[in-house]
């Protein structure tokens, strides 16, 4: 196939994996696109794929807006566009989710900046993005850097997601003692329910594959040391710096931190068992344990935890939209979601429904439907948690999950006593649940007159 000789719409430059099969899907869908790299044998390389895969002129004419499309702190995307826009440049800092295949074949397009730029190129993202049955994921996000935070927040979800479908394996393995050809027939039956999504069916497929090298399977071949590259630690500091609970995200991320200190936790391991810990605890099988009623109780478990870990980051981008004055649609961002992105899956179309009904809905967890599955699922999730810490397994996302949901749905928490602490050390104050006003108090002399009171008593 030549290569257009049409000036070109679009440039693209940095073709790693991602901007590759991009480029490829944007020349695929008709529009001429011109490409550069810092090495030029990856421009070679594309170019060589595209006259097998798509039409793609090396042309480019400099066009007026700017689209940066890498996983760029928000607050360097507002600077830019301050910047460029002193320029008359336009500038759209794009999140892109769905990894490699994504990418070439329809990903979820996050753009937010200069909506005019938005505008300039709305035909052409709207027929690269995903399609799903309501329409490409891609929606117009907000101004300045919402495009770029929105995607944040959906990494910082997808390390929750992940976290979880990590620890139903390992409760499933070492307290059921699953073998990974079970593991991948579970996975690949949840996935075809109310757990249908990317990650739980690339999961099912991981415990099919065969060591080349070995007996086995390779996904037991794996070092257990977690790569990252910072957007689920922007996530949560961003929580911590808006005053939004997030502990499953955040349990996820000291997960990943933890699983980096390997030779630590080997170590680790070697002390405590000279010190009278018994056989490694988690990696032998409990005994009386039913198997088919674990594999059900953890599949609810999994499910109530990932509604919890959603709520999270959706709490967090209201309270970023409404210190920003974004005007973030939540509904909408659940919808470009539901497809090319790594956290697809089928019950983001009910958030989206939540969200329809209740745009100010405070949690996904008070949404009626949501309740009622919670409700339901509680018990389930409880026998789950519960049986890991007796086993020893570490569930860190499914106990930040039900702690985070019993915390929220308590109407009298022990704040009180804490509130009293902070107002005995510091006099802070404290309010009261019977008048208004702010109140403090000489707890120390207090508590004292009633101690002599008593011993006088006594």
């Amino acid at each position: 196939m030549e290569a257009s000789t049409a000036l070109s719409r679009i440039g693209l430059a940095g073709l790693a994996v991602m901007g590759q099969n991009l480029a490829l899907n944007i020349a695929d869908k008709g529009f001429p696109i011109s490409v550069y790299n810092r090495t030029t044998s990856k421009v070679d390389e594309t170019i060589d794929r595209a006259h097998q895969e798509a039409a793609l002129s090396d042309h480019m004419e400099p066009g007026d807006a700017i689209i940066d499309g890498g996983n760029e702190w928000y607050e360097n995307t507002e600077r830019r566009i301050k910047e460029v826009n002193e320029k008359g440049i336009l500038y759209l800092g794009m999140g892109v989710s769905g990894g490699e295949e994504g990418a070439r074949n329809g990903p979820s397009l996050m753009p937010g900046g200069s909506h005019q730029a938005y505008l300039n190129v709305q035909d052409i993202l709207h027929k690269v993005a995903a399609q799903v049955e309501d329409g490409p994921c891609v929606t117009y996000i907000g101004e300045g850097g919402s495009g770029n935070f929105v995607k944040m927040v959906h990494n910082g979800i997808e390390y929750g997601d992940m976290q979880l479908i990590s620890e139903a394996y390992d409760v499933l393995k070492n307290v059921g003692g699953l073998s990974n050809s079970e593991l991948a027939e579970i996975f690949a039956e949840w996935n075809r329910g109310e757990l249908e999504s990317f990650l739980v069916e690339i999961t099912a497929d991981i415990f099919k594959v065969k060591d080349d090298g070995g007996d086995g399977e390779l996904v037991d071949k794996i070092l257990d040391k977690t790569g990252m590259k910072g957007t689920g630690k922007w996530t949560v500091q961003q929580a911590a710096e808006l005053s939004v609970a997030a502990p499953t995200i955040a349990a996820s991320l000291d997960c990943r931190y933890l699983s980096g200190l390997k030779e630590e936790r080997e170590n680790a391991a070697k002390a405590l068992k000279e010190a009278g810990l018994k056989e490694e605890t988690g990696s032998v099988v409990m005994t009386g344990v039913d198997k088919k009623r674990l594999i059900d109780d953890v599949r609810q478990a999994l499910y109530a935890s990932k509604i919890c870990s959603y709520a999270q980051g959706m709490n967090l981008l209201r309270a970023k939209s409404n210190e920003k004055g974004w005007n973030l649609n939540m509904g909408e961002l659940a919808r470009i979601w539901k497809g090319g992105c790594i956290i697809r899956a089928v019950f983001l179309d009910r958030i989206k429904q939540a969200y329809v009904r209740n745009p100010n809905l405070a949690s996904l967890v008070v949404d009626p439907d949501f309740a009622r599955e919670m409700v339901q699922r509680q018990a389930a999730w409880r026998r789950v948690v519960g049986l890991a810490i007796s086993a020893g397994i570490s569930t860190p996302g499914m106990c930040a999950s039900l702690s985070y949901f019993d915390t929220y749905r308590r109407s009298r928490l022990p704040a009180n006593l804490v509130q009293a602490q902070r107002d005995l050390f510091g006099a802070h104050t404290y309010e009261r649940i019977d008048r208004p006003g702010a109140f403090h108090t000489e707890w120390t002399k207090l508590a004292r007159k009633t101690d002599a009171g008593v011993g006088a008593f006594n």
